[in-house]
């Protein structure tokens, strides 16, 4: 039986941590599923459509990552792809009351599917997409805590010339 995972996120936009979490990820599954979340409670600067084209970019090389999106409930989507595991990176403590609260309710909807927590690099441990976005407003460089292809979408998205 294959182990599929679905790594779930806003991804607004995809960052080296997230990478750190995929790639890790993949291999220890037969398949991942990196889902964009359609989150109508916040105003990404990304569209879905953008965030899925820079993902699939990103984890091209990664044979067994797939890319998708989805809108409502994250277990109903889980279930739709018959996985059975949701993969959810940890930066600091600060992640885990979030984290376990909604493991816990995912726990409750479908007790088949498992949460895998993964804590990320160290070198990860303080990024985050608000804050690259902040940081890439003000033209300040972020080749370092993004792929090209992400530093490239943003520098379009706050106008910077290259």
């Amino acid at each position: 039986m294959e182990k599929i995972a679905v790594c779930p996120g806003s991804f607004d936009p995809v960052t080296y941590g997230h990478l750190d979490i995929i790639t890790r990820g993949a291999k220890i599954f037969d398949k991942v599923i990196v889902a964009v979340l359609h989150n109508r409670n916040k105003v990404p600067l990304f569209s879905v459509e953008e965030r899925v084209e820079l993902l699939k970019e990103v984890t091209g090389h990664l044979d067994n990552v797939v890319v998708d999106s989805f809108n409502g409930l994250l277990i109903d989507y889980v279930k739709a792809q018959k996985a059975k595991t949701i993969i959810r990176g940890l930066r600091a403590v600060s992640d885990f009351e979030y984290e376990m609260q909604a493991a816990s309710i995912n726990r409750k909807l479908d007790s088949d599917v498992e949460t895998f927590f993964m804590m990320t690099n160290n070198q990860y441990s303080y990024l985050s997409s608000s804050i690259v976005k902040e940081v890439a407003k003000y033209q300040a460089n972020v080749s370092d805590i993004v792929p090209d292809a992400v530093e490239l979408a943003l520098r379009g998205k706050f106008n910077q010339a290259e």
